[in-house]
Parts: C-alpha cells; sequence; structure tokens
C-alpha cells in the first residue's frame, strides 16, 4: 500500500469521524514530525498520533492551506 503525500497544513480525510458534535470527518495538520498533530476542523480539538498510526487512519487529502485555518468566533 503507497502511502499519502501530505503537508504542514494541508486539510485531510480521516477514514472515521471524530467523536465531537459535528461528526467531522476533516481534520487540518498543524504539527509534522515523528508524531502527527491535527485540528478537528468541525470543534477544534487537537489530536496527537504517531505518523505510522495517523498513516493508517488518513483517507485522502483535500487541500492544501499555506497557514493554519482561522475558526469564526476565535
Amino acid at each position: 500500500m503507497e502511502t499519502l503525500k501530505y503537508d504542514l497544513y494541508d486539510v485531510v480525510e480521516m477514514k472515521k469521524p471524530h467523536p465531537c458534535a459535528t461528526h467531522s470527518k476533516l481534520f487540518q495538520i498543524v504539527r509534522l514530525g515523528a508524531d502527527i498533530k491535527v485540528s478537528c476542523l468541525g470543534c477544534g480539538n487537537l489530536i496527537m498520533m504517531s505518523r505510522f498510526d495517523f498513516n493508517k487512519k488518513i483517507k485522502k487529502v483535500i487541500e492544501h492551506h499555506e497557514g493554519p485555518i482561522e475558526k469564526k468566533g476565535q
């Protein structure tokens, strides 16, 4: 299985939804390294996981952004 190419601030779709009120499958990558930190685009919570786990859970890359997405009201 080939791993997807992703970069910092990319919006990605995960295989399973986040268990928040919005049940969003869309996340933005906010940190890359041995661990990857993603932000839920529904509720804004941050989740950190190993790169191995992230590669298993990612479905596809939706779009690239030059910086973090600002949530309305923040």
